[in-house]
Parts: structure tokens; C-alpha cells; sequence
């Protein structure tokens, strides 16, 4: 099977679902913050990783065999996929201000990223290519540097509601 067919639910949720359920959610999650020094430089290796990402799948075959990769992989692309279902639409609701602390936002303020990176884990060991697995890695350390931006507007922009919102709720897990 062609690892592009493990891109069309990913594809699906975060686009379709989301324009789905509100139409300017596409708008609030392909904004990005601000940057400045190092973020703009993440930035753009955030923005490779994802053409690397999902031009490397298209090249990929998933590899269905009766070993402990390809049920990890399975077990955590689905999981990447439902974390990815559930943070889209409770991304789809945020507040009257525009924040998002309802649902699983209320359990970790990046859940969106966390379900992008377990999902591509999945689909790294799906394909048994550790290239993919690499690229993940860096896809993961670029996003850190994206949240960290979005964090620092988002502390502008709400104030100390989003600072208490950060007190309570942890960034990833």
C-alpha cells in the first residue's frame, strides 16, 4: 500500500472536519504568531519538514507485516489520528475571546502538534523509514520553536488569562 493513502483521513480531519465545523477555524490554525531570531529560522524548517514529510510518503510503501513495528505504527497512527480528530474539533469552538481551553485543550495547550507528531511516528514506523523517522524529529523540534512563538503572542494578545491558563495546563502531556 502507498504511504500517500495514510495521508487522506489525516487530510480529511484537518481540513475537512475542521471547514466543516467552522470556517474560519482553517484561518485560526494556519495563522502563525510573530517570530523573531531563531523562530524564523524554525519556521522554515518547520514548513520543509512538512513538504518533506508528506512528499516522503507519497515515495513510501506501508509495510504490513506481523511484527511489533507495524502494530506500534498502527496503534499510534490511529491514536495520532483521534487525537488529531478530537483536538479539530474542540479547536472549532474556542471561546467568545478566541481561546481555546475547552475539551482536551483543557489537558494540554498544543494537543493539535502532539497528535501531528504521534501520528508521523505511526506512519514512520508504518513504513519502516527511518529517513521518515528523522525528518519527524526534526518536524518535532521545529514545532517547538513555532509554540513557543505562539505562546509569547498569545500572552499579548490574552493577557493573564492566557498566563493562567498556562499555570494550570501543561504544553504538551
Amino acid at each position: 500500500m502507498n504511504g500517500f493513502l495514510l495521508l487522506l483521513p489525516f487530510l480529511l480531519i484537518r481540513f475537512g472536519v475542521l471547514s466543516a465545523l467552522n470556517k474560519d477555524g482553517i484561518k485560526r490554525a494556519a495563522h502563525f504568531a510573530p517570530m523573531a531570531g531563531n523562530e524564523i529560522a524554525a519556521y522554515w524548517i518547520y514548513q520543509l519538514s512538512n513538504i518533506a514529510l508528506f512528499g516522503g510518503l507519497c515515495f513510501l510503501t506501508v509495510i504490513i507485516e506481523f511484527s511489533w513495528q507495524f502494530y506500534t505504527g498502527l496503534i499510534l497512527y490511529l491514536s495520532g489520528l483521534l487525537l488529531c480528530a478530537i483536538s479539530v474539533i474542540n479547536f472549532a469552538y474556542p471561546s467568545k475571546d478566541g481561546l481555546n481551553y475547552n475539551g482536551i485543550y483543557g489537558l494540554s495547550r498544543n494537543p493539535m502538534y502532539l497528535s501531528y507528531f504521534i501520528y508521523f511516528i505511526g506512519c514512520a514506523l508504518l513504513t519502516q523509514s527511518w529517513i521518515l523517522f528523522g525528518i519527524v524529529l526534526v518536524f518535532q523540534i521545529s514545532s517547538h520553536w513555532i509554540i513557543l512563538s505562539e505562546e509569547r503572542w498569545c500572552v499579548e494578545k490574552f493577557g493573564e488569562e492566557y498566563k493562567q491558563y498556562m499555570r494550570k495546563v501543561r504544553r504538551y502531556i
